[in-house]
């Protein structure tokens, strides 16, 4: 016999790999209701001939689960997606989804369709049933004025859409250039998915982190931890590239997963960057992971200011921050031009290895 998702979550906490949370406990009725929906109409989207004499179908609602940061929205969805027996399934982070839109888009233009939206949108709903998205968050101007028609399109073709987020639909692109065009997409989420704050006073990654080293000197010998803490935040996820537009272009974070981004200090400080990549990067993640970061001089002055900034931009986001590093924080940049400058960083290095820093 099957088994439930409620049944799937008391067992990892009996087991002991989940905490109960009575938060998280509630949310996985309604997340069943889809799993049931998806897994008896499963055998109508399929064969040669489905569809054709069959009614169309009519999805229920989806699913829009918000709330603060490590409240656990991800692993709830997770649980959800891995088991829900559908082939026709994605889950990706909104980011990375709505780069895969834009290339589409731009595909379509070149090709002279006028209507560049509609094969995109058909392009996911023919192999796609069930859509799950983590941390939508709309900041693109760009992102904003396609995402109404996007959805309404896949909306209609019955695609069910689940996804977390850090704030309510009505939060949305709060005080973004031409809201008021935006407004309708709030209402069509409103409309289709069904809104559910999970209100978990417990912040799960702080939990997974509070004590532990994140901090470790030197980068050489530090493998075998960061892999364990990587594997530890991500649930033994491989990770693939996470890809930021800025300013009409990409800001790469080589790998991701749940809100984890992990790089060394050459992929994000030896590159080109500046101010507004590494907000960007700051803005898309939780916890950042960087690795191998070497003893800092005048030999790279331009990689230790780029370095200055990604810190920067961490602290202010409250980002938490896992590294490995040729030295202490105080004696990575002793000598040189900017040494004096970087205590500021080698204090805040300090700061955020604090147990309890990024709460709150």
């Amino acid at each position: 016999m099957r088994e439930s998702l409620t049944q799937i979550y008391d067992a990892h906490v009996a087991a002991g790999t989940l905490r109960p949370d009575p938060a998280q406990h509630a949310v996985l009725p309604l997340l069943d209701t889809l799993r049931d929906w998806l897994e008896q109409t499963a055998t109508r989207r399929t064969g040669l001939f489905a569809g054709l004499f069959a009614k169309p179908l009519t999805p229920p609602k989806g699913l829009y689960l918000w709330g603060g940061v490590g409240r656990g929205k991800s692993m709830v969805m997770d649980l959800f997606f891995a088991a829900t027996q559908i082939a026709q399934k994605r889950r990706v982070h909104f980011h990375a989804f709505m780069q895969e839109v834009h290339h589409g888009i731009h595909a379509a233009r070149q090709k002279g369709v006028e209507d560049p939206i509609g094969p995109v949108a058909d392009a996911i709903s023919k192999d796609t049933r069930l859509l799950a998205f983590d941390e939508m968050q709309i900041t693109d101007i760009t992102d904003a004025m396609i995402v109404g028609r996007l959805f309404e399109k896949l909306f209609a073709a019955g695609v069910v859409i689940v996804t977390t987020s850090n704030r309510p639909p009505d939060d949305l692109y709060l005080n973004g250039l031409n809201r008021a065009l935006f407004l309708p997409f709030i209402a069509l989420l409103k409309d289709r998915l069904t809104v559910h704050e999970l209100q978990s006073p417990n912040d799960y990654r702080q939990h997974r982190l509070a004590g532990e080293k994140v901090y470790f000197h030197p980068a050489g010998k530090a493998r075998p931890q960061i892999d364990a803490i990587w594997n530890d935040l991500t649930g033994h996820a491989p990770g693939g590239p996470l890809r930021l537009p800025v300013n009409g272009r990409e800001v790469e974070v080589p790998r991701f997963a749940n809100g984890i981004g992990r790089a060394t200090f050459w992929e994000l400080c030896a590159r080109p960057l500046g101010a507004a990549d590494f907000l960007a990067i700051a803005a898309a993640l939780r916890v950042l992971i960087l690795e191998d970061i070497p003893q800092l001089s005048a030999s790279n002055y331009n990689e230790a200011k780029r370095f200055v900034t990604l810190i920067d931009a961490l602290y202010e986001a409250k980002v938490r921050l896992i590294c490995s590093a040729a030295d202490e924080p105080e004696r990575l940049y002793t000598e040189g031009t900017g040494s004096f400058e970087f205590e500021r960083t080698a204090s805040r290095l300090r700061e955020m290895q604090g147990a309890d820093w990024g709460q709150g």
